[in-house]
């Protein structure tokens, strides 16, 4: 999403490099770049303007240190003041009331208000908190439906409300059935409209006053651009909102809602919505933000990610094999990249990488390469054990076999059994110690790798 104000911010960082101090000559050069840069994205004039007033205020006359050239100074400057305008520091929900603890969901029809209510209770869930998932949206009767399918393959109970019922009725009825049932958490869902009306903030209003909830999350889209700021005013101003959610973050939109919304509702940006699956929704850290928007990347929410995805017995047994050389098969390749599927698949890692990294995987297009994951899976599916475990054994019949039986082309088979045979080159040069060797015979390969 935040691809082309990267790309900006870091032309700032180069067009600093070689001067030996900021002044305000340069400092001036480089703010109308971040200005245009901020602009390009989407972000409101009224953020833009207090932003660069904040960085410029800052840099102005500051010497360079001897670890800091003039473009890590002013870099350092824009990555604090990126924190700030996104809120400093994470905010996690209040839940602490008497249970139920009710979470509100705000925002319009098309901002992935049902999916993120389902999403929220399953990470609720994780925390050994008992959900009751609610749908008051009548006006959507599908939307109703579409919350009690989710909460199902979820495992997360969902109030049994219709579309013949009142909004108020509903909040009445499953907050006496939460309470005689001892759930810890009840998510509701309200009605959204294609655009803001008097009937729908009189109605959210009014469920506010019955339900008084302990979190009140308005949904907005990313994508919106400057709709989403006046969406999120509208809100603000029709309800104490005490968090926001924001969705689509995997979008192609350019990012400027997600530097907006904190700063004209004064409310932190609680979660953020990463991709259209049920685990598709993180907790926002305004610090990580700001890193992967500089180019820095997100290592510390990949790590998180892995430790919660990966299976780690598995991956010290893999570890060993590829430390020893040794008894590396492809039964370990197809767990390797189950794995990293398990994670969120190739988009997702990328999207989380330091710029230079992702730079040098530019040519990997995410979709393609899980869809290649996929199927080298469905290669390896169609191997016995035994073929998995000595792939020298794949000859000319076998191959045919394998390849019917995964619905690709015999080169495919042989494109995979040549990828995996350098593979384990690789791994015995790893094992003896032969680093600097592998990359000598990786840049004869590759002769663009230096």
């Amino acid at each position: 999403m935040f691809e082309n104000l990267t790309g900006r911010l870091q032309q700032v960082v180069k067009n600093l490099r070689g001067q030996a101090r900021l002044t305000e000559e340069n400092i001036a050069d480089a703010m109308r770049e971040v200005r245009m840069a901020l602009l390009e994205a989407d972000v409101a004039l009224p953020v833009v303007k207090e932003f660069i007033a904040q960085v410029k205020e800052r840099a102005q006359g500051r010497e360079v240190l001897q670890s800091l050239t003039p473009g890590q100074a002013v870099i350092q400057v824009v990555q604090e003041e990126l924190t700030r305008l996104m809120g400093a520091q994470s905010v996690p929900l209040n839940l602490a009331s008497v249970p139920p603890a009710i979470i509100l969901m705000s925002g319009l029809q098309g901002s992935g208000k049902t999916t993120t209510s389902a999403k929220l209770a399953r990470l609720l869930k994780e925390q050994k908190k008992k959900v009751l998932l609610v749908s008051a949206d009548v006006y959507r009767p599908a939307a109703i439906e579409q919350l009690k399918t989710l909460g199902k393959q979820l495992d997360i109970e969902c109030f049994d409300s219709h579309a013949g019922q009142k909004p108020a009725d509903i909040a009445a009825q499953a907050l006496d059935y939460a309470r005689r049932h001892f759930h810890d958490v009840m998510i509701f869902d309200t009605a959204g409209r294609l655009a803001i009306d008097e009937a729908m903030m009189a109605e959210i209003k009014a469920l506010h006053v019955q339900l008084k909830p302990v979190e009140t999350l308005f949904v907005v889209d990313a994508m919106q651009g400057q709709d989403a700021v006046n969406t999120a005013r509208a809100f603000n101003e029709a309800l104490p909102l005490t968090g926001v959610v924001l969705t689509k973050l995997d979008g192609d939109a350019r990012g400027g809602a997600a530097l907006s919304v904190r700063h004209v509702t004064g409310c932190p940006i609680k979660y953020v919505g990463v991709s259209e699956k049920v685990d598709g929704l993180e907790p926002f850290h305004p610090e990580r933000m700001a890193s992967r928007i500089l180019g820095m990347g997100d290592v510390l929410s990949l790590i998180e990610q892995a430790q919660k995805s990966v299976d780690l017995d598995e991956a010290k047994k893999l570890a060993d094999k590829v430390k020893s050389g040794k008894n590396f098969d492809l039964e370990d390749f197809k767990a390797q990249m189950q794995q990293m599927r398990k994670m969120g698949g190739v988009g997702a890692l990328m999207d989380k990488m330091p710029a230079q990294m992702a730079n040098m995987a530019s040519g990997v297009n995410p979709e393609a390469g899980d869809k290649a994951m996929s199927r080298i899976e469905g290669i390896i599916n169609s191997m016995t054990p035994l073929e998995r475990r000595k792939p020298e054994l794949i000859k000319a019949s076998r191959k045919r076999r394998i390849a019917a039986g995964a619905g690709v082309q015999v080169q495919e088979v042989n494109r995979l059994l040549n990828q995996f045979e350098e593979m384990q080159k690789m791994m015995k040069m790893i094992s003896k110690g032969g680093m600097g060797k592998m990359l000598r015979a990786m840049q004869g390969r590759f002769p663009g790798l230096r």
